[in-house]
């Protein structure tokens, strides 16, 4: 039996510091090169979103973090200017202080979150975590 084509898996990872500062990435590549976004990524075969998670927050900002709850689920097809994906985001827990990595071009909390213009529909999943807090 062949399986049918389907939509990526990606998770979107959303961190506040105790300042009220948002853990944000600037994109290291396109789409949406050097515009800032969650830290997420592709979820890798046989690995969970709960562990792809915390693996791409590692490895975009160098730091651990701990699942406190799901945010939701984000399947808009066109959410993604690379083609359909779906997005499972989760409100993450942690300490220390951000460095960039993996396709990260810089790692940082930032204060001015709420003037920016994030990258795919990180705006969405951001105002939806809030209303978790």
């Amino acid at each position: 039996m062949s399986r049918p084509a389907g939509p990526a898996l990606t998770v979107d990872c959303v961190v506040f510091d105790e300042a009220g500062r948002l853990l944000l990435i600037e994109r290291g590549h396109p789409p949406f090169e050097g515009q800032y976004a969650l830290p997420g990524g592709f979820v890798d075969v046989g690995e969970t979103v709960e562990a792809a998670a915390l693996r791409e927050l590692k490895e975009e900002t160098g730091l651990d973090g701990r699942l406190i709850s799901l945010i939701g689920v984000y399947s808009e097809p066109s959410r993604d200017p690379r083609g359909h994906t779906v997005a499972v985001a989760f409100l993450i827990e942690t300490q220390g202080a951000p460095s960039a990595g993996d396709d990260a071009s810089s790692a940082a909390f930032v204060a001015d979150w709420r003037t920016q213009k994030l990258a795919f529909d990180h705006n969405q999943i951001v105002k939806d975590a809030l209303e978790l807090l």
